[in-house]
């Protein structure tokens, strides 16, 4: 099998195509999530916190000189990704909560019985009886 063919098997295996689309979603759920935090979240907690500008929270190591950029550890944007970080996972934390408890419900559902046989079965069964003795 050459190689072209075993990676077409492969990718066209449900589960990969199941888990491309869920990396797509997940990137596209992060960029909204990052934005919610960094532009409702966050300016409304810094309002409540006397005005604060979490972006732009930072301790500076070594001021900037000429064309050289000041080196600083930019804890506020740290902190907004905290937020978003905690935000995800509690959010994939439910969706997972959710599919569990409907896949428990399809286990717990008591199986179908099988349904009655005919009164064509009844009777044939009946004949081979008849016929044993």
């Amino acid at each position: 099998m050459s190689f072209a063919s075993e990676f077409k098997e492969f990718a066209m295996k449900g589960n990969v195509v199941d888990m491309a689309v869920g990396i797509i979603i997940g990137a596209a759920f992060g960029k909204i999530i990052a934005s919610l935090v960094k532009d409702v979240i966050m300016p409304f907690v810094g309002s409540m916190l006397g005005g604060v500008d979490f972006s732009s929270l930072a301790y500076v190591l070594e001021e900037a000189h000429g064309e050289v950029a000041a080196v600083s550890i930019k804890y506020g944007l740290f902190i907004q990704s905290i937020v978003d970080f905690l935000i995800i996972a509690v959010a994939i934390f439910m969706a997972i909560k959710v599919m569990n408890s409907m896949k428990k419900k399809e286990e717990e559902a008591p199986a179908e019985a099988p349904p009655a046989p005919s009164n064509e079965e009844v009777l044939l069964g009946e004949i081979r009886d008849l016929l044993k003795k």
